[in-house]
């Protein structure tokens, strides 16, 4: 039990996949400019991390190793991903068809979130079995949504802040981003691993 806690919040804040290991800076500079839409995509992320972690170890596990085929690992991994993409996808537009018009291109871009494919690979070189990868997948979503939401409050109320022109926009973004990771590196001594 205690593993697998140390797992999770080294996912969270330790090892967060945006400040830390820097994969997912498109979505993540991208959606992050209104808190509701950051929100949505998070949980989004959340679900697809989640669930890429169950399909890809298992995938691995048995089928890609028992018949060595582990080099198409990330081929079959980025299917398995796309797969849970395209079922995200539907529903929002069913479900929540205004969400699914913030997200944008976003929404589909998750398919090509280096952070979802990066933890899938994570899983493997680990060797972590499916609860570990479950419980790691699932702190890596929320380590996102929470990067997220962060950057997305801080860049809500930085459009009100006296903010220089040369500096509006992607630039501040980047520097708020910079600030955001250099905080979280004070997360480095929580855990050991």
């Amino acid at each position: 039990m205690g593993e697998l806690f140390v797992i999770f919040v080294a996912a969270v804040l330790v090892n967060n996949f945006v400040l830390a290991r820097f994969l997912g800076i498109c979505p993540f500079l991208g959606v992050s400019k209104k808190v509701e839409t950051a929100f949505g995509m998070g949980m989004a992320v959340i679900f697809v991390m989640t669930l890429a972690s169950v399909g890809t170890i298992l995938l691995y596990n048995y089928v890609l190793v028992p018949l060595n085929l582990g080099f198409l690992q990330i081929v079959a991994f980025i299917l398995v991903i796309a797969s849970l993409v395209q079922f995200v996808e539907t529903v929002l537009r069913k479900t929540v068809p205004a969400l699914y018009k913030a997200l944008g291109i976003y929404l589909p871009l998750i398919t090509t979130n280096c952070a979802i494919l990066g933890l899938a690979l994570l899983n493997v070189m680990k060797s972590y079995n499916f609860l570990k990868s479950v419980i790691f997948g699932l702190g890596a979503g929320i380590g996102f949504t929470l990067a997220l939401l962060i950057m997305s409050g801080i860049r809500e109320r930085l459009e009100f802040a006296d903010v220089p022109k040369s500096l509006r926009g992607v630039p501040i973004a980047l520097i708020t981003a910079s600030l955001l990771s250099i905080a979280f590196l004070g997360f480095t001594g929580l855990i050991k691993m």
